[in-house]
């Protein structure tokens, strides 16, 4: 399942383990195409990994703290530092890739 943050929420989520965040909106295509890609990777994970969301335009304070300049953007934090970023859509595979460079 993703998990949807908004500002009250994202730090207490972020704060352990190994977690993917994606800074999204309703209105943009790729982010559409990306959460069912997401999805899959949720349910493959389950509580080993958590999967999140942020809607950009809902919450901007938190667009702004992580300096999203473009949608899609999904930044994995580890113990709730950054540890790696993506920007744009990508497929199951290099999001795979990007999780076990830090696992």
């Amino acid at each position: 399942m993703i998990q949807e943050l908004e500002f009250h929420t994202f730090d207490k989520f972020i704060e352990k383990g190994l977690t993917l965040v994606e800074f999204g909106a309703p209105r943009c295509a790729p982010c559409r195409i990306q959460e069912p890609i997401l999805k899959e990777l949720a349910e493959e994970w389950g509580t080993n990994i958590l999967v999140a969301k942020v809607d950009v335009d809902k919450e901007t304070d938190l667009a702004v703290k992580y300096r999203i300049q473009g949608i899609p953007t999904m930044k994995v934090f580890n113990n709730g530092k950054i540890v790696d970023s993506l920007r744009g859509l990508h497929d199951k595979e290099e999001i795979k890739s990007i999780i076990a460079k830090v696992i």
